[in-house]
């Protein structure tokens, strides 16, 4: 496994500037967000480390040249491209927007020789699975083609996306569940079409977040490592059916309910042969504790490198 971040924590740093903060907070590689450029919709969107307008423009050889040249430089490598939109949504032009910029995101990471693209499904939050089904069914043929012919990989993120009164009552993001991914994978059967695991968003939702590592081995192609603490006595208050921000909250690792190394251990036991998974993992900092200065998000960055390795070279003793 190679450790890495994503970049949505750092979004007022040039490329260059957030891949020296990964180097010096010791990580192997990152997670580029790939946003077009406008307003954010939420915390966390509208960061733009990678502009891949012009790698998709002519001439976007010397831009590839570029980028190439600025990575290797500070040592480390681009474990996946992350765009995050509402591919579903019911705002036709908001879903046009999103369909249109994730073809090119797919686009330049397989110019640029990035074999993994992650972002959401999707969703219409005011209706449920069966009647979303039509509209997955029609949207995600194509990108999933479009990322067989660029040779990359998309890794779905299981969050629910369901935090305010806006994603109520479903959230903007179908594959959450078991269940879900199921299906989807059934219906669009593509070695290119996965996840990007996120172990917290089962936690919240009350999931066996290790259990599920086994059935799909073979669909994580990225995996995203943030906790989150569980407000019990307010949770006992409000009820599953609340707001989930009313009873959770995102957490750096090791401030939360996961335990990381057995985790790890699970996570390295997958996969047909038991060879385990080989890929990226790569911290999420959400943790508001973090959030008030640049210095404390990068401070963010190197606590939770410590504590993943930390973590992960406890596995074994967890495994036996």
């Amino acid at each position: 496994m190679k450790l890495g971040f994503v970049s949505a924590i750092l979004p007022e740093l040039s490329l260059a500037e957030v891949l020296e903060s990964g180097a010096d907070a010791g990580y192997d590689c990152v997670e580029l967000m790939c946003w077009p450029h406008g307003p954010a919709e939420r915390r966390y969107a509208g960061v733009t480390h990678l502009d891949v307008s012009k790698i998709n423009a002519p001439g976007g050889a010397a831009a590839c040249e570029e980028f190439h040249r600025t990575v290797a430089e500070r040592g480390l490598t681009v474990s996946a491209l992350g765009y995050y939109p509402n591919p579903l949504s019911p705002d036709a032009g908001e879903a046009a927007l999103a369909i249109d910029h994730l073809h090119r995101v797919i686009e330049a990471a397989g110019q640029l020789g990035i074999g993994v693209v992650n972002t959401f499904v999707g969703r219409d939050p005011g209706k449920t699975v069966d009647e979303n089904w039509p509209r997955f069914l029609e949207v995600w043929p194509p990108i999933v083609k479009g990322a067989e012919d660029a040779g990359v990989k998309i890794g779905i993120e299981n969050c629910p996306m369901y935090f305010t009164a806006d994603e109520w009552p479903g959230g903007k993001n179908l594959a959450t569940t078991p269940v879900v991914w199921r299906r989807m994978f059934d219906a669009l059967p593509s070695p290119s079409f996965g996840l990007n695991y996120d172990p917290s968003h089962l936690v919240w939702q009350r999931m066996d977040h290790v259990a599920p590592l086994a059935e799909f081995a073979e669909r994580i192609f990225h995996v995203h490592a943030k906790d989150v603490a569980i407000d019990a006595a307010r949770l006992a208050e409000v009820g599953v059916m609340a707001t989930p921000l009313e009873y959770h909250t995102p957490r750096l690792p090791g401030r939360g309910e996961i335990d990381w190394p057995a985790f790890f251990a699970a996570l390295c036991a997958i996969g047909h042969d038991g060879s385990g998974y080989d890929g990226a993992v790569c911290l999420e900092v959400e943790d508001r504790d973090y959030e008030g200065t640049l210095a404390d998000r990068q401070r963010a960055l190197r606590e939770g490198a410590a504590f993943l390795r930390g973590a992960a070279a406890l596995r074994g003793a967890n495994a036996q």
